[in-house]
Formats: C-alpha cells, sequence, structure tokens
C-alpha cells in the first residue's frame, strides 16, 4: 500500500502521489507472471488444436484483473484518481473483485454497485480485498447508482462499459491478445483460425479484434452471447442499441444494453447461446479436461464446440483459441449447485449429451434430445 505524501502542484493535482501509484501497478504487473495457455486434447486425427487461456490464475481471479488494471492506469494518467479518490463502479461482479484488489494496493477506498443476484462468493472476495458492496434490486439499475454513489461521495465512477475499449492498449503492450499469439509460437498452428470470446463490456473482443487487423493477421473473432442480451441483436442491426430489459443469466457477460465499449465492427462472427447450453459446456469441461470454471467459459466452449464442428465440415485443419474467464468455485452456490439451477429452469444436461455426441462422431447435431 502506497502513501501520498507531496504537496499538489499549481494544476491541483498530486503528481507525486500519481507517480507512486503509477509506479506500484506496473510493478506488480512486473512481478506477476503470464496466464497459462492450456492445450485441449481432441481427436489426433481430426488435426484441430483447441486452446484456452486460464485467466483465472490472475491475484484477483479472473480475466478482468487485465481490465482493472488499465483502468487504474487511465484514471490516474488522465488525473480522474487522486490519494483521496473513492473508486466506484457498476458490475457483475469480477470486474468489481479486480478493482478492489487494485484499490486496496493503492490504499484507495472502492464501493461496488451490483445487482442483488450476485453471487455471494463474489460478494464475498470484494470484501476481503477491502472493498463494500451495495446491491440494487434491478441489474439495469446499477449504472446511475454508481454515478450517484460517486458524487455522493466525491468520488471516480470507473464506468468500465464506457472506458473498457479505450483503456487497453490493443497494439500489443501485454495486452492479452500478444499473450495469445506469443504463446501459440512454438505450437503446430501459430496463427489460430478463430478466437472465441464473450462480451461483458466489449473491451476484451475490441482489443483482441484491433490487435489482428492491425497486425494483419487472418484469425476470424467469434463472439458468443448468452440469452437476453442486447448484443447479439446489436450486432446484426436489429434494433441496435435498444435494451432488451432483462439481465443476463450468465455473469459477467450479456447486457440488457449496447454497451459504448461493444465495437461491432471488430467481429466477424456472432453466436447466441442458450443459458443452459452455457452451464453445460462449463461442467463438460471439468469431466473432459479436468478444468474448473465458471459459466462464461462454458459460453465461450458452445462457440468453440461449434466452430470445430465447421472446420471438420470444410476439411480445414489449424487451431482455435478461448479463454477461461474465471474459476468454478465463485460459483458454488449457483451455477454449480443443481437445487439453483432447477429452481432457474436451466437443465444443462441434454446439451451436455450434445457435447459429448459431438467428441465421438464429430458431428455437431446443435439440437437437445
Amino acid at each position: 500500500m502506497i502513501k501520498g505524501n507531496a504537496g499538489k502542484d499549481s494544476g491541483g493535482t498530486d503528481r507525486a502521489w500519481a507517480d507512486q501509484a503509477i509506479h506500484t501497478i506496473k510493478a506488480e504487473n512486473n512481478r506477476s507472471a503470464d496466464t497459462h495457455l492450456y492445450s485441449v486434447p481432441l481427436p489426433e486425427h481430426w488435426g484441430i488444436q483447441l486452446y484456452l487461456k486460464d485467466e483465472s490464475t490472475h491475484r484477483s481471479g479472473s480475466l478482468k484483473h487485465r481490465l482493472a488494471r488499465s483502468l487504474f492506469l487511465f484514471g490516474l494518467v488522465n488525473g480522474w484518481i487522486r490519494q483521496d479518490t473513492t473508486i466506484v463502479e457498476a458490475s457483475s461482479g469480477s470486474t468489481a473483485v479486480s478493482e478492489a484488489y487494485f484499490a486496496q494496493l493503492l490504499g484507495l477506498p472502492f464501493i461496488a454497485v451490483m445487482a442483488r443476484t450476485t453471487s455471494p462468493e463474489k460478494i464475498a472476495l470484494i470484501e476481503q480485498f477491502g472493498g463494500s458492496c451495495l446491491l440494487v434490486e434491478n441489474a439495469s439499475d446499477v449504472y446511475a447508482a454508481a454515478e450517484d454513489v460517486a458524487a455522493t461521495c466525491n468520488g471516480h465512477y470507473m464506468d468500465q462499459f464506457t472506458y473498457a475499449e479505450r483503456a487497453t492498449d490493443w497494439r500489443g503492450n501485454n495486452n492479452i491478445a500478444e499473450s495469445i499469439f506469443g504463446q501459440l509460437s512454438l505450437e503446430p498452428h501459430p496463427v489460430p483460425d478463430w478466437i472465441v470470446v464473450g462480451a461483458g463490456t466489449g473491451g476484451t473482443s475490441a482489443t483482441i479484434g484491433r490487435y489482428l487487423r492491425y497486425h494483419s493477421h487472418p484469425t476470424r473473432l467469434l463472439v458468443v452471447d448468452p440469452e437476453n442480451s442486447a448484443f447479439y441483436p446489436g450486432w446484426l442491426g436489429e434494433a441496435a442499441g435498444q435494451p432488451t430489459g432483462l439481465p443476463s443469466r450468465i455473469e459477467g457477460i450479456g447486457r440488457a444494453r449496447m454497451e459504448p465499449s461493444f465495437i461491432t465492427t471488430v467481429i466477424d462472427r456472432m453466436v447466441q447461446v442458450p443459458d443452459a447450453a452455457s452451464v453445460a459446456a462449463m461442467r463438460h469441461l471439468h469431466s473432459f479436461a479436468g478444468l474448473h470454471a465458471g459459466p462464461s467459459t462454458g459460453t465461450n466452449l458452445w462457440g468453440v464446440w461449434q466452430t470445430v464442428a465447421q472446420m471438420l465440415s470444410e476439411g480445414r485443419q489449424g487451431s482455435v483459441v478461448s479463454l477461461m474467464c474465471d474459476g468454478g468455485e465463485r460459483y458454488a452456490g449457483n451455477y454449480w449447485n443443481q437445487e439453483w439451477l432447477a429452481s432457474q429452469g436451466l437443465d444443462p444436461a441434454p446439451y451436455q449429451a450434445v457435447v459429448s455426441r459431438f467428441l465421438d462422431t464429430g458431428a455437431w447435431t446443435g439440437t437437445v434430445a
């Protein structure tokens, strides 16, 4: 934790404190190892390699660790975050956990504004990192509530949904796309055919999509979207920007409105995934590869299996990369709990059977029995 004790400059900004804060965040990054890129075995005769980048190994436990670091640096260099600033964020949980971690690192108070349905495990992690939580009834209310909280406490509303796409350097500088390509450099197919990700803010898909174009990679970007999300119809151009009015049941991805950071033009393809299929693919991954992930990883995998099936049908060999966004331990009380799934009307079993049949036969039916 850093302490501020220098005087302010003529512009009213505590530059000495900000300089030290930036140094602290850079030092945290410098001592952090890269996340693993797992090779997930598929039938050898398919000639297709599947890789999952395990973002759960970050100190704050998810893909959002990268975003939180970028948002703090963005706020610091813009002069929005000072030594007495209360950090406020609207979140579905994982970004708030990561931001609470960085706020604690800098000795700043942190308030997360989230829907009451956020998993208790995420709430506990935010509090473990010294943050506090304000829970609202409807997910669509988090934006206005966060703005109000920040105004009341003279704090800074991080607003990940606006700034995610611009806070990260999409050209390189150790972003997730650069990391993926570096780790693939010695693999049989070092330039993947597809990268498959979900969208929560849209920041990850914007970073990867821009990186692919900037470096002239032929890799295509598939974005998967859960039920009720506004991203998929917005990408299609149907009612673009119109809110669905319904919250996503897959924590971390999907939004009831098109977020400013969601850049449709860098996406090559989108797939809408049934919520029960997301849970099924998450659970199947645990039995198939021994990896314990959350439901947004399952959404990714449902898109992965369809993509691999398409490559097989076209007789193409190559590689596919996706993300393991966070660990399954964050969802012990809901997506990994059979009673909770039943209460939500989610039955993953038929969808698990679809994945099992595909891996046995190489043919994707896409329908449940």
